[in-house]
């Protein structure tokens, strides 16, 4: 079995890379949270996209770990916000992780948006460093998944902004779907997916 360090404490996460591990038929990887290994420093995210975020999480992870590991870093892009709030979307009204707060923000600053305004996409970058010895290997990858911004929340599935998420083609919220739904079409599991190829590497 060979490990593989999430760099995250989001259980939700991991989970949702087990379902894309599971659904590419790639058995053998141990999936770890931050919470199963030593403490360590973590730089704090101040990248200015989300692909600088996620490289730099997985290679902290990698240095203090010597393990195989994958990083996240994803956001909302609002086109009425200017793209934003994109990698601030964590914090965006303030403290880290209240979604409640935040998707009360988004919804005020959007309140007088016409519907045919209300565009955005969630973006996920996911970073993947491993390697032996004085070899180092980084792979990142970006899945986007294009929608709407709701009036109102609605849905008790997913996390962050997904109840006010309306994907493309479809008239539920991200929180109105169920996860094998959100896996197929969402941002992380396209960013995922896309890793499926190096992961195959690390076995």
């Amino acid at each position: 079995m060979t490990e593989l360090l999430v760099a995250s404490r989001n259980l939700k996460k991991l989970a949702e890379l087990r379902r894309v591990l599971d659904a590419a038929g790639i058995s053998g990887l141990e999936l770890l949270s931050l919470d199963d290994v030593a403490a360590f420093d973590e730089a704090p995210e101040t990248g200015a996209t989300f692909e600088e975020n996620a490289l730099a999480k997985a290679r902290d992870a990698f240095m203090a770990t010597g393990l195989a590991s994958v990083a996240d870093d994803s956001g909302l892009e609002v086109d009425a916000l200017n793209r934003m709030p994109g990698v601030l979307s964590a914090r965006w009204a303030g403290v880290h992780g209240e979604d409640a707060a935040n998707t009360a923000l988004l919804l005020a600053q959007l309140r007088d948006v016409p519907d045919g305004r209300r565009g955005g996409a969630f973006v996920s970058s996911c970073a993947l460093v491993y390697g032996d010895g004085d070899v180092q290997k980084d792979v990142v990858v970006r899945g986007l998944w294009r929608g709407v911004i709701a009036r109102e929340p609605r849905g008790d599935g997913g996390f962050g902004y997904d109840p006010v998420f309306i994907p493309e083609g479809s008239s539920r919220t991200a929180a109105e779907l169920t996860p094998e739904e959100k896996d197929a079409a969402s941002h992380r599991g396209r960013a995922l997916a896309l890793l499926v190829p190096a992961l195959r590497e690390l076995l």
